[in-house]
């Protein structure tokens, strides 16, 4: 799959919303590094609390839940709406 988004994008995000899956998500990652990818499922973390499976667009380039496991519910803070820039666009 092609990348959705490029480096630089500047989307317009919903924080506090709903999560579903196939939604394009803010995220933050157990060291701290935030990340937009898309939400695939939910699964449970290796504590048991509620997460979220978490994919890159871009496989072969990106680091995503494959790496680093389910990311919890309560990390994936938002959900992208909308690329506003350059030419806007639905993600």
């Amino acid at each position: 799959m092609r990348p959705g988004l490029r480096p630089g994008d500047l989307l317009l995000v919903r924080y506090g919303a709903r999560v579903r899956p196939g939604a394009v998500v803010l995220a933050r990652f157990a060291d701290g590094t935030l990340a937009v990818k898309r939400a695939a499922e939910r699964r449970p973390t290796r504590t048991g609390e509620e997460g979220w499976w978490l994919l890159s667009d871009a496989p072969d380039v990106g680091v995503d839940s494959r790496h680093r496991g389910p990311v919890p519910a309560v990390d994936v803070t938002g959900v992208a709406l909308v690329r506003v820039w350059p030419r806007p666009r639905p993600v």
